[in-house]
């Protein structure tokens, strides 16, 4: 899908940011710009329904909140709903009490939402915009009709389209450029949570491409477990939908420990129609922490990350010496992203078919002599799941310019693979950016990967 199609709408909202000039650090617009979209368009969706939500609350009103939440959503049309008596455009009928209104108006959303809103920590900016003088002028904004943050086109008296509506794919690639631009008005954040989608490309061809034949149809998970905003996830289910036409049911699944990254791969998830759910909280190294330890999805048949490089985890450390996921090996307590690729190994599917992974890392788990990484690298070799590694060209990513490698396994290997490693050097594979973005100097255009994944 032409994601230009929908740079009025991410330029409207863009400009929305002005308003917060002088009253938030440049790197902040994010902190309310973001919430604020997902909010407009989830009202956009619900106001249709708005009645019949409300009357159905009315009616149920003897049911505990648990007992009210399916009726609420099956009166709604979706998996979320508002029953306050508010929508964004009532707000506005009282701007003395905006700030009263608009936090009954946020209590009034389901449990799913007001989970995403609480680890924007959203309601912790009316304050200050209502004291700016900008809470008022930011709502009737959101609430211009200049665009349409609905799902249904907007026609005039004689039925003729005026406006068309936005897709949830469509409002997807809105909110993930937004993301994009924020985290590139923010440098020395941005590869935290956000790798570069030709990466993605390069790592979802190297994964998916080898099994084409094989997932041409029927039920399979993605797992992404440091997935910052979900990117990788959603962009490896775009590939395998546009480039591969697999007509497969692809679930995604993802866990993120920093609470305002997984509030917005929560909310991209909600808006591109994915279940929500399958995006955990916490920390992907912590056992009681781990969201995919129990329940119905435990294994996974694909696994691409890109997991913290060089990050201090000690305070997980201690705890994974007792957990049966890493009882091959505890790296040192200054970089734990070995650990993260143990993690995925431990929910590799013994199948027919088995599990695949793409894995970004730096040089450190290939020479280190780190007795944990030692221990985790010999027993993926003597297990021979180790496939490729590929070295990727410096300044790819927006906060290193460290070399780079990506590693796939899989614990099924092509018989004329078994016993070998593929090194291959893509050093050499790249172009310079006309400009550059923090770090990222480089890029890696479509005929580079495509001679990596012939390489491959």
């Amino acid at each position: 899908m032409d994601g230009n199609q929908f740079q009025p709408m991410v330029n409207f909202i863009w400009g929305i940011a002005n308003l917060l000039r002088d009253h938030y650090k440049r790197g902040k617009y994010r902190d309310v710009i973001l919430p604020m979209t997902l909010i407009r368009r989830l009202d956009a969706m619900l106001e249709p329904t708005k009645a019949k939500v409300l009357a159905c609350k009315e009616k149920h009103k003897n049911l505990s909140p648990d007992g009210l939440a399916t009726p609420l959503c099956h009166a709604s049309g979706f998996k979320f709903y508002n029953d306050s008596n508010f929508t964004l455009k009532v707000l506005l009928d009282e701007p003395s009490i905006i700030k009263a209104n608009f936090l009954n108006y946020l209590d009034g959303f389901s449990p799913n939402i007001r989970d995403i809103l609480e680890k924007f920590k959203f309601k912790d900016q009316l304050d200050t915009l209502e004291k700016s003088g900008i809470l008022y002028p930011l709502v009737q904004e959101f609430c211009s009709q200049k665009v349409n943050f609905s799902i249904n086109d907007k026609k005039d008296e004689k039925g003729r389209v005026i406006q068309k509506g936005l897709s949830n794919l469509g409002m997807g690639y809105v909110f993930e450029e937004l993301i994009r631009k924020f985290n590139e008005e923010n440098n020395e954040e941005a590869g935290e949570h956000f790798t570069p989608r030709e990466v993605i490309r390069l790592m979802a061809e190297l994964v998916f491409r080898p099994v084409q034949e094989q997932i041409k149809s029927g039920f399979f998970t993605i797992y992404d477990n440091a997935c910052g905003s979900g990117g990788m996830l959603t962009e490896s289910k775009a590939f395998l939908q546009e480039e591969l036409q697999s007509k497969a049911t692809f679930e995604l699944c993802g866990q993120e420990v920093s609470p305002d990254t997984y509030a917005l791969c929560k909310a991209d998830m909600l808006i591109k129609g994915e279940n929500p759910e399958n995006i955990k909280f916490g920390s992907t190294l912590k056992e009681n922490e781990d969201g995919f330890l129990k329940g119905d999805i435990t294994k996974f048949d694909f696994m691409l990350t890109n997991p913290p490089f060089g990050k201090a985890w000690r305070s997980e450390q201690e705890d994974a010496k007792k957990d049966v996921r890493f009882s091959v090996g505890v790296t040192g307590a200054r970089d734990g992203q070995m650990m993260f690729l143990l993690n995925m190994l431990s929910k590799m599917k013994d199948t027919p078919q088995g599990s695949r992974i793409a894995s970004v890392h730096n040089s450190s788990p290939l020479f280190n002599n780190d007795s944990g990484q030692v221990a985790i690298r010999s027993h993926i070799l003597q297990n021979d799941y180790l496939e490729a590694v590929i070295a990727l060209p410096t300044d790819l990513f927006y906060n290193t310019g460290i070399p780079t490698f990506i590693w796939i396994l899989s614990n099924r290997k092509p018989e004329h693979k078994k016993g070998k490693v593929q090194l291959i050097d893509a050093t050499s594979f790249f172009e310079p950016m006309a400009k550059s973005l923090g770090k990222k100097r480089n890029r890696l255009n479509q005929e580079h990967i495509n001679q990596i994944v012939r390489l491959f």
